[in-house]
């Protein structure tokens, strides 16, 4: 009897160890539902990748919905893949495309809104399984490589899933850090990154801020809420103009303030809401969290919670504007779920951008190898920090992009960063960090990953080796940008050779440093230089240097039959390195019969004498030669 009792209690200790643990497999698993990591799944799935997607919370989305940042920063002239989705399921919803309510923004939204769309995309994907209250508990490798992870739900029960490619989208790179990856957290030395922005290395980070949405619940409303702990209301002193302040910085009223994060109306609704995001003397707050537990994280929110709290208390009491309270119909009573923070770990990746890339990407390569693309301006926010911080220059910047190799680690395998924590310097970390741009490095990271996935064994390889076009070439399936080229829309007829020839450098854009919208033009209208021309065909085809067509010197304005002149000498040189062309282009060259290849790409008014325009040399190189895949597998994460 006792052994038949020793073996019964037995029986159910095991089972109820094999009920508080499972495992499973997909082919990508994505640790956060944030920004980065939502686009990252939905990609994924979408080419066919079996993927999980794992979040701690209830929505999707991260800094755009449940940290109720959702008026957007920058990449208003860039409508690049899954950005450009998401503004217009916005625009289908709201009945306009006129979503600029709030000052700071042209694209601004309920969080609701966006959680909505998000979820909705999610449940369109059959290869895509969300796993919501999940927490990330830590990873599983075979020597180098990153082969799943472990999570837990709230009751405790621990699921692993292996996988072929793990997503680390965390806020704050805790999965790469729990990998062992090398990474950087705070300011940079400048001597290491070269940047003379950087002042000196020290564990600094950014402000983060406890967003809320308000709503203005109409006059003779007393929407006051309880007084916060430790209040003082000279913490808030000169964030308007109406409020106290010996010496006022700010012209804009408390209406004005408000407004900057107006919100648009949903269709039906009666009353305004506003995000409530404001930075000068008002819900930013210092906090490094960054290497605590998450217990201990979540403790120390909550004074993030109470400051801006207490600046609602401010608004409504000192301000008189008992009528603005937390919104009862959005994200925890109107309270963010999710601090919005704008900085964590940095990831020292395959390649390191840093501000000299961005200011001036032709000097170096890695702008070829583009896999999403920004035009914010760098900013950070540092008003908060209880001590003195160096003091920073932001550098004028062109629109710009964001390498692949930043997305890889440097020395472990099996792992893409795809939020704030991409290898990028603390001085460059003040612009990747917006929400396009972290949407769009998402989708990145779920082509990257599916791509990767979804090889035969036989073809199997370590996401270091993925060939970059491939890519790229998927990207561009999607609309997605590879160069920032401002001027230069998908619906133009030759966009995609536009990009892809942008990405080899033959044909260049110009940056222009413009406040807070950057751009770089292509200029797709305008005249050919020859020499010019020939120099970055060179860059990119050293061998082309004794086939080129200019000689004197004169960098001459190129005609219609000059640049067939060009592409033959780009034929012969790389056919000469790389036997890269079936003879039949060879034979096109030799029978001069170009106006036939001129109108079949689609181009129109052909004249031998006139002055090509660079919209239609793209389109002949892209066409005819397709230079973008010449060297396929061999252009590197350095993009030689």
């Amino acid at each position: 009897m006792k052994v038949c009792l020793l073996f019964i209690l037995l029986f159910l200790s095991v089972l109820a160890v094999s009920q508080k643990y499972s495992a499973i497999k997909a082919d990508v698993v994505v640790i956060g539902g944030g920004t980065g990591g939502t686009a990252a799944a939905i990609q994924s799935a979408r080419l066919g990748a079996k993927t999980i997607l794992t979040e701690h919370g209830y929505m999707l989305g991260g800094m755009l919905t449940a940290a109720g940042v959702s008026c957007t920063d920058g990449n208003d002239q860039l409508p690049s893949g899954m950005w450009e989705e998401l503004r217009q399921e916005l625009y289908t919803h709201y009945g306009k495309k006129n979503l600029n309510t709030g000052w700071v923004s042209n694209t601004c939204f309920e969080p609701h809104i966006g959680d909505s769309i998000f979820k909705s995309w999610a449940g369109k994907e059959k290869k895509l399984t969300v796993l919501f209250g999940h927490t990330f508990m830590n990873v599983h490798k075979a020597g180098n490589k990153v082969t799943g992870v472990s999570i837990a739900n709230k009751e405790g029960k621990k699921i692993r899933i292996d996988a072929k490619v793990v997503i680390d989208a965390t806020e704050t790179g805790d999965v790469f850090a729990a990998s062992g990856a090398a990474y950087d957290l705070g300011m940079d030395d400048p001597a290491i990154t070269n940047e003379r922005e950087a002042r000196e290395k020290s564990n600094i980070i950014q402000d983060l801020t406890w967003a809320a949405i308000l709503k203005d619940y109409g006059p003779g409303s007393d929407k006051t809420i309880a007084r916060p702990p430790d209040y003082d209301s000279s913490k808030y002193f000169c964030s308007t103009a109406d409020a106290p302040c010996a010496n006022k910085p700010y012209i804009y009223n408390t209406k004005k303030v408000l407004d900057y994060g107006k919100l648009p109306r949903s269709p039906g609704a009666v009353l305004d809401k506003y995000m409530l995001n404001w930075p000068a003397h008002g819900n930013d707050y210092y906090l490094n969290v960054v290497e605590q537990s998450v217990a201990d994280r979540n403790k120390s929110y909550k004074l993030a919670q109470q400051h801006t709290l207490g600046f609602i208390y401010f608004i409504q009491t000192e301000l008189g504007l008992k009528n603005i309270g937390l919104a009862d119909d959005e994200l925890n009573g109107g309270m963010a779920i999710i601090p919005y923070n704008r900085e964590g770990r940095r990831v020292k990746g395959a390649v390191r951008v840093n501000i000299h890339h961005i200011k001036n990407p032709y000097d170096y390569t890695f702008y070829r190898t583009g896999i999403s693309v920004g035009d914010y301006p760098v900013d950070h926010h540092h008003a908060q920090y209880p001590g003195k911080v160096p003091e920073i220059e932001f550098p004028p910047v062109p629109a710009y992009n964001i390498p692949m190799g930043a997305m890889i680690p440097e020395t472990i395998d099996g792992l893409i960063v795809c939020e704030k924590g991409i290898s990028v310097s603390n001085i460059v970390n003040g612009t990747t960090r917006l929400q396009p741009v972290v949407l769009l490095t998402g989708q990145a990271a779920g082509v990257l990953a599916a791509k990767s996935a979804k090889l035969p064994e036989h073809k199997k390889m370590e996401l270091r080796k993925i060939p970059v076009r491939l890519v790229q070439e998927e990207l561009l399936n999607a609309k997605a940008y590879l160069m920032p080229f401002t001027d230069v829309k998908p619906e133009h007829q030759q966009w995609e050779a536009i990009q892809k020839i942008g990405a080899t450098g033959i044909l260049r854009g110009t940056g222009k440093a413009e406040g807070w919208g950057n751009k770089m033009f292509f200029y797709p209208d305008s005249l050919v230089r020859t020499a010019e021309t020939e120099e970055n065909i060179t860059d990119y085809l050293p061998e082309y240097f004794k086939w080129k067509i200019s000689h004197s010197g004169e960098d001459s304005l190129l005609t219609i039959a000059g640049a067939f002149r060009l592409l033959e000498g780009f034929y012969n040189a790389a056919q000469a390195a790389y036997h890269s062309y079936p003879s039949i282009i060879g034979d096109v060259f030799r029978s001069g019969n170009f106006e036939q290849i001129w109108n079949n790409i689609g181009l129109k008014n052909y004249q031998r004498a006139r002055h090509i325009k660079r919209f239609e040399l793209a389109a002949l190189f892209d066409g005819l030669l397709s230079p973008f895949n010449l060297k396929g597998k061999s252009i590197n994460l350095q993009g030689k």
